[in-house]
């Protein structure tokens, strides 16, 4: 049995966790020599690739010496901090990636608090050390006193530190070092990295810290062995969440080599593995002797602090696209994406075709819309709304850091409009090549929508980055959109001469020959108040030719959205219709008259 050492990668998003796992495959020998290797090979969904992020934890495994490291590679992306926190409980200490140039960034922080919480031993990679105006030195000064910051105890200020470039697979001991290979961070490991605790002839104790699905096997838990052995075809106890303890026999036994699950008959504590044929087994629940079954402490995920209303679409064009359209359909896919998702809630509300989804921001949500609508779902979700909550009967929000590198002739302009969102600046640091970073403590209100106007009034310089930073008394309210959209009068199909009348009030949305329904929003008002058209008015044919008849009609592109800005730029009264082909934006009441009423209730009430 091979000597064992479980690492986690952890980063904010963008600084090369997964371009580091893909140099250690490499170098560890995972490959043949001519195989062709995807680039980032961890991340295995189509949404990864296409976005460049990684959104779930996977687990791979190298072989160095007398020693297997199992590394999990994690998701650098805020919103997905519920990946993070729930494979904490599987490592034992965690590699803090950090890039040279950008210093520590809104989730490096999160990521290394709930690890230092844990009682890790972080190792510092600063990584990137071939990139343009990289300041390693500087980076690492910020890295200790972001560890000084977060209560770090003696120990593990005294962390480890490699400079690596994951994109050419080298990692240092020190910046001159001559070296080409990642030998540097394998040895680091070995040294640093503390072996697993626990007794192989105790009780058998398994932390489920993943769940995944097989075809031909079913249910995969996955987690580490923290007592004892497990054999395949042993009778084991699964103790519930709820209480519940079911019996049940593991089927198959994996553990990992390279990125594959190999079959094995026994697997040893300190170990992470995956088992099969417990069917109802979920995220933070206990294997254990069927004998003498021991619970362990369940994980702690942070709350969700985003809600969205997902319904059953309504809309005139409601199942001609989708294959899923009825309410249980989306139940069901919901319940589902509660199995693997830890930091998600699903409510019940008093209508039957509306269901409350609550998360930790608005691209988890919108990640789980993109996934059911390619799975041949069709719905209609609400705006994004914060949840609040009452701490000692006084109303509380939840509130965000946000990290802006911003051209410096624009720092005015993002403090002022920051200013306007109840925005406080807490920092701001002249950056390098024209750039200043600008750190605020913001409403989490204040950011939804927030985006698009921001690259806007800055001509695309400013970056955005953000993270959860606890809740705090309510700021007050404040003012939102400030142009109407323009609404269909009637259903048909859009046409070049009722589109071209229409480029004078506001920005289109679409072009010729797209079927609309009455309701539907087709573009976005020059001033404040709604403004209901018709984009399917055509010209009137008479005996007598104007002048003009024969001109042709010039149209500006329309305005294209993606789901995330689509998501971002509805209002309370409107609904994102979600199909497997359109976005659909859409007023919640389609008639005219019905959105007249409302507007008289609301100002009555």
């Amino acid at each position: 049995m091979k000597k064992i050492k479980n690492i986690a990668i952890i980063a904010h998003v963008d600084h090369g966790k997964t371009t580091l796992i893909d140099a250690a495959l490499k170098q560890a020998g995972v490959f043949r020599e001519n195989q062709k290797v995807a680039e980032r090979v961890m991340d295995s969904t189509d949404l990864e690739r296409e976005r460049g992020i990684t959104i779930f934890s996977k687990n791979a495994a190298i072989s160095y010496g007398d020693y297997k490291i199992n590394i999990v590679d994690t998701p650098g992306h805020a919103d997905f901090g519920g990946e993070v926190q729930r494979i904490l409980k599987m490592v034992d200490s965690v590699l803090l990636l950090v890039d040279a140039f950008e210093g520590p960034m809104p989730q490096t922080k999160y990521v290394l608090k709930k690890s230092l919480e844990q009682g890790l031993h972080p190792v510092v990679v600063i990584n990137k050390i071939d990139r343009p105006n990289a300041r390693p030195d500087e980076v690492l000064n910020d890295v200790f006193d972001l560890f000084v910051e977060l209560n770090a105890d003696e120990s593990q200020l005294d962390f480890p530190v490699i400079y690596a470039s994951a994109k050419e697979g080298i990692a240092r001991y020190e910046l001159d070092d001559t070296n080409i290979d990642l030998k540097p961070l394998f040895e680091t490991i070995i040294k640093h990295v503390k072996e697993p605790e626990g007794d192989v002839s105790g009780t058998l104790q398994f932390f489920t810290s993943a769940i995944s699905y097989d075809s031909y096997i079913g249910k995969i838990g996955t987690g580490k062995i923290h007592n004892g052995s497990i054999k395949q075809g042993q009778e084991v106890m699964l103790l519930k969440k709820n209480g519940e303890s079911v019996l049940y026999k593991v089927t198959r036994v994996f553990v990992y080599n390279g990125l594959k699950r190999d079959s094995v008959k026994e697997a040893f504590a300190g170990d992470i593995v995956s088992l099969a044929g417990l069917e109802t087994i979920d995220v933070g629940e206990t294997v254990s002797d069927k004998e003498n079954p021991m619970p362990l402490p369940s994980i702690d995920i942070d709350e969700p602090t985003l809600a969205m209303t997902f319904l059953v679409n309504d809309s005139p064009f409601a199942g001609n696209e989708g294959k899923y359209v009825t309410s249980r359909h989306v139940w069901e896919r919901l319940q589902k994406e509660l199995l693997t998702n830890v930091s998600l809630r699903v409510e019940e509300t008093g209508t039957k075709n509306a269901f409350m989804v609550k998360g930790r921001g608005a691209l988890q949500l919108s990640i789980l819309i993109e996934n059911m609508r390619r799975e041949g779902y069709e719905f209609q979700v609400s705006k994004p709304e914060v949840i609040l909550k009452y701490i000692d009967d006084e109303k509380c929000e939840p509130m965000e850091l946000a990290v802006i590198d911003v051209a410096e002739e624009f720092s005015g302009v993002v403090i002022e409009m920051f200013g306007q969102r109840k925005g406080e600046l807490k920092n701001m640091i002249s950056g390098t090549s024209g750039y200043t970073r600008l750190e605020f403590h913001i409403p989490s209100r204040s950011l939804i929508g927030f985006n698009n106007e921001l690259l806007t009034s800055t001509r695309g310089t400013a970056i955005l980055n953000h993270s959860f930073n606890g809740y705090e008394p309510y700021k007050g309210e404040m003012r939102r959109k400030t142009k109407g959209v323009l609404i269909a009068l009637e259903p048909g199909t859009s046409v070049a001469f009722g589109l071209f009348n229409l480029q004078e009030r506001g920005t289109l949305f679409l072009g010729p020959g797209i079927p609309v329904y009455a309701g539907m929003i087709v573009g976005e008002h020059c001033k404040e108040n709604d403004l209901v058209v018709n984009p399917c008015k055509t010209k009137k044919l008479t005996n007598m030719r104007s002048s003009g008849a024969d001109e042709a009609v010039r149209l500006t592109p329309p305005r294209q959205f993606s789901l995330e800005q689509a998501l971002e730029y509805i209002e309370d009264d409107e609904l994102l219709e979600i199909t497997p082909r359109n976005i659909r934006m859409r007023k919640k009441f389609l008639d005219i008259n019905d959105r007249k009423r409302a507007e008289k209730l609301k100002k009555a009430g």
